[in-house]
């Protein structure tokens, strides 16, 4: 281990502030409250605060920031889906992603590396041509390209994978990116604090009051907490809301 990481990490005086402010009690009531401390949920509460002035907002997670989905993905950026919806929806993203590292004065090792999304079979050969044609009637930057083209990208790659189900070709799409994905949620997190967000880790959800078909407000592990605003972002903990 470097000297200096040691270092670093053995002082009790950093230069650098909390990434996080701490807050410690719960208000009664927030006009928006957002469940889960994740990507979807804190850049909800960060857009919300920069884009709209809407900061008496209080983001909810059972856990740590970042400790759900948003730390346990592929770190995969892209926009070449099938739908038209997805792909306008998901180049947004992409080009949201490109300025984040900016944004948040923080590096997220955002990296364009290209995409390959491999068809081993017919069949899969024409949804890659098929999902290619409606990226790029959209704007998207994606291709159908061969096994020559995905070796010379590739060279360690075993287009025939051994004799078993070989490449067939592959749709790539050249604007594909990785990032790290839990330093976006720090990020998002960091902003929204700044801007006078309220994180609350270690508080679970436990439910969701509605009353006359309208929400009122959510209870948690730390009580009551009145809104008429609720946002869901929890991925996989969803059923039990």
């Amino acid at each position: 281990m470097p000297w200096r990481l040691l270092r670093f990490g053995l002082n009790s005086k950093h230069p650098e502030p909390r990434m996080f402010s701490d807050v410690q009690a719960l208000k009664p009531s927030y006009d928006v409250v957002i469940i889960g401390a994740g990507g979807h949920g804190l850049a909800a509460a960060y857009y919300l605060a920069r884009e709209h002035g809407i900061t008496n907002v209080a983001v909810l997670e059972k856990g740590y920031i970042g400790g759900g989905n948003t730390g346990r993905n592929t770190t995969i950026i892209r926009s070449n889906y099938l739908t038209p919806e997805g792909v306008k929806f998901y180049d947004t993203s992409v080009k949201l992603w490109q300025d984040l590292s900016e944004d948040f004065d923080l590096n997220l090792f955002y990296s364009t590396r290209g995409h390959f999304t491999l068809a081993h079979t017919d069949s899969a050969v024409r949804t890659m041509r098929w999902r290619a044609e409606v990226n790029k009637h959209y704007g998207v930057d994606s291709e159908l390209v061969g096994p020559d083209f995905i070796k010379r990208a590739c060279p360690s790659i075993d287009i025939s994978c051994n004799g078993h189900a070989p490449i067939l070709g592959a749709l790539y799409h050249a604007p594909g990116s990785i990032a790290r994905h839990d330093a976006v949620a720090w990020g998002y997190g960091r902003g929204a604090c700044q801007r006078g967000v309220e994180i609350h880790q270690q508080t679970a959800v436990t439910g969701i009051e509605v009353k006359g078909g309208k929400v009122v407000g959510v209870q948690t592990s730390r009580g009551h907490i009145a809104t008429n605003k609720v946002l869901c972002a929890v991925a996989g903990s969803t059923p039990r809301l």
